[in-house]
């Protein structure tokens, strides 16, 4: 493949996800969900290209969306799990054993989210004492219900990389002569 079509489609994947961050603004749930979408059209980046490119053009839409988005929140989001995540999701899924790449999709998803949690509080200098609710500690829950979102991601993912691979995939190839 031409490094010019690597540069145009890295491009245009990386336009798609600052639209879809400059959202989180507008949409109320886009905090999450927008980030977890730009996350995933970097799969098609890991498919047609490669897993450099993929991880070039998460760092310059993470770098952008910490530098001009209003949402710093959906920024931090991005650039700390949903951005890479979709793109080292196949490498964990090469291991053998199931019960194993679960156990590391959930470190990886914890560790991220906590880091997320605290760098934003040093950051964006929310105070701790915002994150009590009726005397419940609100991070915990959001980690709770993140866990159980992450299972509905995590499969979303897969099947989202499964169309594309059998309906666009061969189509896109043949219509850029890739």
């Amino acid at each position: 493949m031409k490094t010019s079509l690597k540069i145009s489609i890295g491009g245009i994947i990386a336009a798609l996800s600052i639209v879809l961050m400059f959202l989180t603004s507008i949409v109320p749930f886009g905090t999450y969900a927008f980030p977890m979408i730009s996350g995933i059209l970097l799969c098609v980046i890991v498919i047609e290209i490669n897993y450099p490119w993929a991880f070039a053009t998460w760092f310059a839409v993470s770098v952008l969306s910490l530098l001009i988005l209003t949402d710093k929140e959906a920024a931090l989001y991005y650039a700390a799990f949903f951005g890479f995540y979709p793109i080292i999701k196949s490498f964990i899924e090469r291991l053998r054993f199931k019960a194993l790449q679960y156990l590391i999709k959930y470190v990886i998803f914890n560790v991220c989210m906590i880091a997320a949690f605290f760098i934003g509080i040093f950051l964006l200098s929310v105070p701790k004492e915002s994150f009590y609710l009726f005397g419940f500690y609100l991070p915990w829950v959001f980690l709770i219900a993140g866990n159980l979102f992450f299972i509905l991601y995590d499969i979303c993912v897969t099947r989202l990389v499964t169309i594309y691979l059998i309906k666009w995939h061969k189509k896109i190839r043949k219509n850029t002569k890739l």
